[in-house]
């Protein structure tokens, strides 16, 4: 069998050409540059995804932006005073469908309420009213009923807090306030 000579490989199963099938010429494998990856592929694929991570980078900043121009929420009706006993809690979302919320009433006159979810991993928060805190069981994370700070475990930053506005006896959302420190 005699092949170009450009077109010599090692066969798959190591014996030498003149030993091989007549279509080994036609259908040349080399099993040493089987792996192999040209420049120019390998430039390719860089370069492609590159440019899926820089589109990826422009769409969340373009989403930030639009978030931010859609303004501030508006008033969300939570519930109201008498519906909420001291030291108990109600969930509710805002300012979005999926954002829960937690409201707690401290004494007769005080409410807060914050984004449920942990700053550490997004864990659901709960009222801890022995200890005067909200408890995240996920990592045992603590933090302050009244101001949201971090008590301990692994969450770095406070808790989202919502902007409560009283009118009368009824208790509404009015903004978020994300604090880093």
């Amino acid at each position: 069998m005699k092949c170009d000579r450009e077109q010599l490989t090692i066969a798959p199963d190591g014996k030498p050409m003149d030993q091989q099938p007549a279509w080994r010429c036609d259908f040349p494998v080399d099993v040493p540059q089987d792996n192999y990856v040209a420049r120019r592929d390998f430039t390719k694929f860089m370069v492609l995804t590159s440019l899926a991570f820089t589109v990826g980078q422009f769409w969340i900043g373009a989403q930030n932006i639009w978030r931010k121009r859609s303004g501030k929420p508006a008033l969300k009706h939570i519930a109201t005073l008498s519906e909420v006993p001291v030291g108990k809690a109600i969930t509710f979302d805002y300012p979005h469908e999926h954002d829960t919320c937690i409201l707690v009433r401290i004494s007769e006159t005080d409410v807060v309420a914050y984004s449920q979810k942990c700053t550490h991993l997004q864990c659901a928060v709960t009222p801890d009213a022995e200890n005067n805190c909200l408890h995240c069981p996920c990592h045992n994370g603590n933090f302050e009923l009244s101001t949201g700070r971090v008590l301990g475990g692994p969450p770095r930053r406070p808790l989202p807090k919502v902007t409560l506005t009283i009118k009368g006896d009824e208790i509404y959302a009015a903004g978020m306030e994300v604090r880093t420190v």
